[in-house]
């Protein structure tokens, strides 16, 4: 018995499978890409197990068909074999996911010889062997071999080898998978992405139907399709930008980099290198090659903001990029070249810079091909309440705040404000007023002091009591008198006051019910 046992044991044809299924374990181990493991799985079984020829199937996606991943001994031209599932001896292995052996293929009516591996006038007869490859029940693939026929040949220790062979070949197949089926996930997100940014920055969602505001629309709708350099003028807070933003994401470039650069915020001995990137060892600090922002915008749009505060060494380097495209990196002596469409931005008085000798004349004319003034805030009054709603609703949203409207005391106090930050001093009394507010409508005590001062401007800095009380009792009746439409016996009720009551307080306020019946 124990003679017996050590015979087995010591079986070298046991102790060859070992090795090669070692040797498939390191081969698989030693990439991520699944068909060089595959193909060097095949390879180890024809150098060590003698296989004639062999093939691994992989599933396609329509989960009924098999297309050809690795194979060896047989001709370049079968590459594109497949297999519908049940079709051929390759078909019913994936079909049923069991096993086939076939002793002698020559007797065998489902082998279609489909990749010419058996010559029946030149080759021996052979055996075939197809193994399923599959996970829970479910086939991913088929490995087939096909073996030098001998009738003495244990064709159930071969079975029993391959399914470990399978077995192994199943971990890279499910990590091919994850990481294909993250891949796809990526790709569906950033299709999210671009179709949410083409949404969020069409001209649909610019707010404001001022004629000032029109006139802006209609001529980045003139520019937008084309490759011009277009310069942005208007005050600190119009939503340049934002222009910007729309002009490029509705060119024939949007699906390309949108790279924005704040001329101001960067000092001015690092901003030829984040313009033009550097070269390894270039500066102390310098311990890689980094891109500038002109070659990572390649093929987009780069938005120059406060393009005015750019110093007079740094406007001759970039008048030289929109003359020629071209430049070289800090540090390098190759000279790139970049087909890059530019958008500028300042608030700066540029002719009064050009007549102090502070801002270059032919990058002024370089820069204003198609120049489009954003209107301050101030020139554009009706737009201001289609932007303070908005605001209103988006930080109402965003603070989990059941905000719905603004009381007309309020609309009042910013109808009559300067806005001296414009659309951004708006947005930011908004949220403000949001944060503050615990009811359903914004006041105008939810307002910033700077509104509250404005409104109080020309008049006594301090109230006396009753006039407080008068104040917020006006506010209120005005509030109802909105609610109901002017409607003077609604809004008592709302109050749970007499119609006479209101009526006396709407003649003693000099309130104009009209207005609220529009």
């Amino acid at each position: 018995m124990n003679s017996n046992t050590r015979k087995v044991n010591g079986d070298p044809t046991n102790q060859k499978k070992l090795s090669l299924l070692v040797d498939i374990n390191h081969a698989i181990s030693r990439t991520l890409d699944l068909r060089e493991s595959l193909q060097a799985t095949l390879a180890i079984l024809e150098d060590g197990y003698k296989i004639k020829s062999g093939a691994i199937f992989l599933v396609n996606e329509d989960s009924k068909s098999l297309s050809m991943s690795a194979s060896i001994g047989y001709r370049s031209d079968v590459a594109k074999t497949e297999y519908r599932f049940g079709e051929g001896l390759t078909g019913r292995v994936a079909e049923t996911a069991k096993p086939i052996i076939v002793p002698q293929v020559s007797k065998e009516p489902l082998f279609l010889n489909r990749m010419s591996s058996w010559d029946t006038k030149k080759d021996r007869e052979q055996t075939f062997i197809g193994i399923p490859i599959t996970l829970d029940y479910r086939t991913l693939g088929v490995l087939i071999v096909n073996l030098i026929y001998r009738a003495n040949r244990e064709l159930e220790a071969d079975k029993k080898f391959l399914l470990l062979v399978a077995s192994a070949l199943l971990q890279p197949i499910r990590v091919q998978h994850v990481i294909e089926q993250e891949r796809q996930k990526l790709l569906n997100q950033n299709v999210l992405l671009k179709q949410k940014l083409h949404e969020e920055y069409s001209f649909h969602n610019i707010i404001g139907n001022s004629h000032e505001m029109r006139d802006v629309y209609e001529q980045v709708a003139q520019v937008a399709r084309t490759n011009t350099t277009v310069l942005l003028r208007g005050e600190s807070g119009t939503g340049k930008e934002l222009i910007a933003e729309a002009i490029h994401y509705n060119s024939t470039r949007s699906e390309e980099p949108f790279i924005r650069v704040n001329c101001a915020a960067i000092p001015e001995n690092l901003i030829e290198s984040e313009f033009f990137g550097f070269e390894k060892g270039a500066f102390t600090g310098a311990v890689a090659r980094k891109k500038g922002r002109f070659e990572l915008a390649h093929n987009g749009t780069i938005f120059l903001d406060e393009v005015g505060d750019l110093s007079a060494m740094t406007q001759v380097k970039l008048l030289r990029v929109l003359q020629e495209q071209q430049f070289e990196r800090v540090g390098g002596t190759e000279t790139l070249t970049v087909d890059v469409r530019v958008i500028a931005a300042t608030n700066a008085d540029i002719e009064a810079l050009m007549g102090s000798g502070k801002f270059r004349e032919d990058l002024y004319y370089r820069l204003n091909v198609f120049s489009i003034f954003l209107p301050p805030l101030r020139d554009r009054k009706t737009d201001i309440l289609l932007l303070a709603d908005h605001f209103m609703l988006k930080y109402g949203r965003q603070h989990s705040k059941p905000v719905k409207r603004i009381s007309t005391p309020a609309i009042d106090m910013l109808m009559r404000y300067h806005w001296p930050g414009n659309v951004r001093e708006l947005e930011n009394c908004i949220e403000r007023a949001v944060l503050v507010c615990e009811d359903q409508v914004i006041h105008s005590y939810h307002l910033p002091p700077t509104l509250q001062t404005a409104e109080s401007s020309n008049t006594q800095n301090r109230l006396t009591l009753t006039d407080a009380v008068a104040a917020y009792e006006k506010e209120l009746i005005q509030d109802a008198l909105k609610s109901t439409r002017g409607n003077q016996a609604k809004a008592a009720r709302l109050l749970d006051t007499t119609e006479r009551i209101m009526g006396y307080k709407i003649k003693n306020y000099g309130i104009d019910t009209h207005r609220f019946k529009e």
